[in-house]
């Protein structure tokens, strides 16, 4: 059964979500709402509280309580990948323009914040049998943090895996204080001669780990989208595996299959 404090926090989340309240403005008081809605005090506070949880509004004490800037949401279309192959044979200029993210988000190339960190790893069992390769093959692991600079929390975690054989060639590949690009996660293998033929996407959902509701500053009770992503070349092996980690709370997933005309 619903409570009265979810019923507030409903309609007040409603109210907000629908632009009756700008980013900025101040919500109904505690008081207002428990008058408006014939209920206490204490249950008109709860509501507000869970609100705030939710990273909907701000809570200032001594000077009331703020609607926060929405969350970016970020589109992940499945047509992305054939974007991104694209561009890993343009020109320069066209590489350097944008970035993955900005494609997904839409924000200006000198918004996002980048971070990438490097490691090399043995092939677990769970690897390797996506690599297809041994178990304890040595794996090249990246992982990227990439966020909006007006806003403190990323819009995913990604860690991706290469085959450490295929890519020694590649030493911009293996320097975390360089991007081997311009030109996005595509371009990368094509440095070292490999055209990537498909993309596999395996998708799934759950509650998150305390890293994961950390770092993406997720609110209570939002579940992520774990994404592995399978990157396979042209001569069928596996070039690149990508766990990508998506919050709930400002991703949406759409998937689009072009059908071979008749």
């Amino acid at each position: 059964m619903t409570t009265a404090c979810e019923m507030i926090a409903d309609d007040l989340r409603r109210s907000i979500r629908e632009g009756e309240y700008e980013p900025g403005d101040r919500p109904p008081s505690e008081r207002e709402l428990a008058g408006h809605h014939e209920h206490s005090v204490p249950v008109a506070r709860t509501a507000l509280q869970a609100l705030a949880g939710e990273r909907l509004i701000d809570e200032h004490d001594g000077h009331g309580d703020a609607v926060r800037d929405p969350r970016t949401l970020v589109l992940r279309d499945s047509r992305r990948h054939q974007w991104k192959k694209n561009r890993a044979r343009a020109p320069r200029a066209e590489r350097t323009s944008a970035g993955a993210t900005d494609h997904d988000t839409g924000p200006d190339v000198r918004d996002p914040a980048f971070r990438a960190t490097h490691r090399e790893i043995e092939a677990p069992r769970d690897l390797s049998r996506a690599c297809g390769v041994p178990e304890g093959t040595p794996l090249h692991a990246r992982t990227y943090l990439t966020r909006r600079a007006t806003e403190p929390a990323p819009p995913g975690l990604v860690t991706s895996f290469l085959v450490r054989e295929t890519i020694a060639a590649g030493t911009d590949l293996l320097d975390a204080r360089r991007k081997p690009w311009p030109g996005g996660p595509q371009s990368q293998p094509h440095t070292v001669g490999t055209e990537l033929d498909r993309i596999q996407e395996s998708v799934t959902a759950r509650p998150p780990t305390p890293h994961e509701a950390r770092a993406p500053d997720l609110p209570p009770r939002a579940s992520v989208t774990p994404l592995r992503t399978t990157s396979c070349g042209i001569d069928g092996r596996v070039v690149e595996i990508a766990d990508v980690t998506l919050p709930g709370d400002r991703r949406r997933l759409l998937s689009t299959t072009p059908l071979e005309r008749w």
